[in-house]
C-alpha cells in the first residue's frame, strides 16, 4: 500500500513541478529523504502529513488514499480504463467504416444516371394524381395512341374543343 500511495504523491509532486526538497518544505516534520523515502514505498506518512502533501501538490486526500487502496481511480486502472475505451472507439469507428462501405456499395450498384428530360419527367410525375399516373403509364406502355387521346381522357370535351383549335 505504501508504495501505491509513494507512486500517487511521486506523480502529484512531479505535477506541480516541485522537487522533493521543496515539497518536504511545505510538509511539517518532514525532509526530503522522507520524500523519497515515501515514494519508494519504505516509508508511511500520518494522515496529517498526507493532507499537507495533497494541498501543497493541489491533488485531494482523497486522490492520494484511493490510490493507495488501488481503487479505480489510481494511475494504472485509469490507463487500463483509458485503454479499453480506446479500443473500444476504434472497434466502435471499424464496425460504422465497414457499414458506410457497404451502403455505398449498395447505393452505387442501385444508382441509374438520368437525364435532364427524364428528371423533369419524374418530377412531374410525382406530382401528378392517380389517375394522370395511370394515363402516362398507358401511353409509356404504347397502348394509348397519341397524346391527343391522353389529353381526351383527362380533359373530356375540353380537349376537344383545344385540339381543333
Amino acid at each position: 500500500m505504501a508504495n501505491k500511495i509513494g507512486n500517487a504523491v511521486k506523480k502529484a509532486r512531479t505535477d506541480a513541478g516541485l522537487t522533493q526538497e521543496q515539497l518536504a518544505k511545505k510538509v511539517k516534520d518532514c525532509s526530503a529523504a522522507d520524500i523519497g523515502k515515501l515514494e519508494r514505498g519504505e516509508k508511511e506518512l500520518t494522515q496529517d502529513q498526507l493532507k499537507q502533501i495533497a494541498k501543497a501538490t493541489g491533488v485531494t486526500q482523497k486522490s492520494l488514499l484511493e490510490a493507495a487502496a488501488g481503487s479505480r481511480y489510481s494511475d494504472s486502472s485509469k490507463k487500463e480504463t483509458a485503454k479499453k475505451e480506446t479500443a473500444k472507439k476504434k472497434e466502435t469507428t471499424a464496425k460504422k467504416e465497414t457499414t458506410a462501405k457497404k451502403t455505398t456499395a449498395k447505393k452505387t450498384d442501385d444508382t441509374i444516371k438520368l437525364t435532364a428530360t427524364e428528371k423533369e419527367i419524374i418530377e412531374l410525375y410525382r406530382k401528378a394524381d392517380t389517375d394522370t399516373k395511370k394515363k402516362v403509364k398507358s401511353i409509356l406502355k404504347g397502348e394509348e395512341s397519341s397524346v391527343s387521346d391522353l389529353l381526351q381522357g383527362l380533359l373530356g370535351s375540353a380537349a376537344k374543343d383545344l385540339l381543333k383549335k
